[in-house]
């Protein structure tokens, strides 16, 4: 993981199309290791979660080019590499295990290394659902799902509402998960994190604890595509 971690932070000084192409062949040698951790990943947590087990390099990693056309920010390429490890692909809506190694230069998206179980866009419906199950269920989603997350996780309250919506008790105990659009916990880690030996299989042990709140979101998600296949 050194090379890449090196690369990252190289790019990031020098994000620019006249370097990346003079460093090429270096960007192909760290993109071979990335994919072929990558593999590893989804044979390990394809031990715990057999939807995963079937997934392509292609189906759950992403290019290095940014899309610049709306953002005022023109640098050309990501300084970071993701996963998503979804049921069906990283396009297929579902909760995943996404795994991400910036330039661990800043505790902040896209710099910081991370881990994240869960999803950032789902159906208005699915939403729905959720804070209907979570607030009829809270009993087991809190003590049966959430308890057993490794405590690293913490939910990603990004881009959630202001205000509890009115038809839920403001001060229940799962008022929170109520203000949610997206559903994600997520777990920031360091460089010894990354550069430790064995980092697939500790990643992977980490998203373990994860796997009943991924299916309790997939329950819902699968619910909507069924319905809306089903039309």
């Amino acid at each position: 993981m050194k090379e890449i971690l090196d690369f990252l932070r190289d790019l990031e000084k020098n994000n620019n199309r006249e370097w990346f192409n003079s460093h090429k062949e270096q960007y192909q040698s760290v993109l071979k290791k990335w994919y072929a951790f990558c593999e590893s990943l989804i044979a390990e947590i394809g031990r715990f979660d057999k939807d995963i087990a079937p997934l392509t390099i292609k189906e759950c990693t992403y290019r290095i080019y940014r899309d610049t056309r709306f953002s005022k920010d023109k640098s050309p390429y990501k300084t970071h590499f993701g996963v998503f490890l979804a049921k069906g692909g990283k396009k297929s809506m579902h909760a995943g295990y996404y795994f991400h190694i910036g330039t661990g230069n800043s505790s902040e998206y896209p710099h910081v290394h991370m881990l994240a179980s869960g999803n950032y866009c789902y159906d208005n419906k699915a939403v729905k659902i959720l804070r209907e199950d979570i607030s009829d269920e809270w009993e087991t989603f809190s003590t049966s799902i959430l308890a057993k997350v490794n405590h690293l996780f913490i939910p990603d309250t990004e881009g959630a509402l202001k205000r509890v919506p009115k038809e839920y008790d403001k001060n229940a105990p799962y008022a929170d998960w109520m203000r949610m659009k997206s559903y994600c916990l997520t777990a920031k880690t360091d460089d010894n994190f990354i550069l430790q030996d064995n980092l697939a299989q500790r990643v992977a042990e980490l998203f373990k604890t994860t796997k009943p709140f991924i299916d309790y979101i997939n329950r819902a998600v699968d619910y909507v595509k069924e319905e809306t296949e089903g039309r």
